[in-house]
């Protein structure tokens, strides 16, 4: 049985160099500025991003990701009610460290989707709603960015490894 080069890639790196976790929501919208909607599965298109979400397109920030930890430290800022696409981010992962992705790192979702790093981080031009309830959010910091490399479609509970 033949493996596919990016089984290679992933079997070529050192087991302490592999992370692993799950998808805990995968949300879009069809507007920017607000937060997500949840759905149960979604389709990444290759260079494109998630089809139906607003920030898809030819560009380096087609889909969006931030860590349910990073949810749960400003659920204990403030806000108990925050829940995953709040941060208008398209995949909410658990048990993978995502402010410490290193750019150019590759992340395969589920079976087949696999995306590329391309951003730490972002600059928020005006306080969101979370920034002026609290007086910090996490998107600026402990969100990712990244581009799709081979498209697939990703279902909530997929696993995820970092390559």
């Amino acid at each position: 049985m033949e493996t596919s080069l990016i089984e290679n890639d992933i079997l070529e790196k050192r087991q302490d160099e592999i992370i692993s976790g799950r998808v805990v929501a995968i949300s879009i919208s069809k507007k920017k500025g607000i937060p997500k909607t949840n759905v149960p599965s979604a389709k990444l298109i290759e260079n494109h991003g998630i089809e139906g979400d607003i920030h898809a397109g030819n560009w380096h920030r087609q889909i969006s990701f931030l860590a349910v930890e990073s949810i749960d430290k400003m659920r204990k800022a403030g806000l108990p009610k925050l829940r995953p696409g709040a941060f208008a981010e398209n995949i909410t992962t658990e048990f993978i460290d995502i402010p410490h992705i290193q750019i150019g790192s590759k992340i395969k979702i589920g079976k087949e989707a696999v995306l590329e790093i391309t951003q730490i981080g972002k600059e928020c031009h005006t306080k969101c709603a979370i920034f002026v309830k609290v007086g910090n959010c996490v998107m600026p910091t402990e969100g990712i960015f990244a581009k799709v490399i081979t498209g697939g479609q990703i279902f909530v509970d997929d696993s995820i490894t970092t390559f």
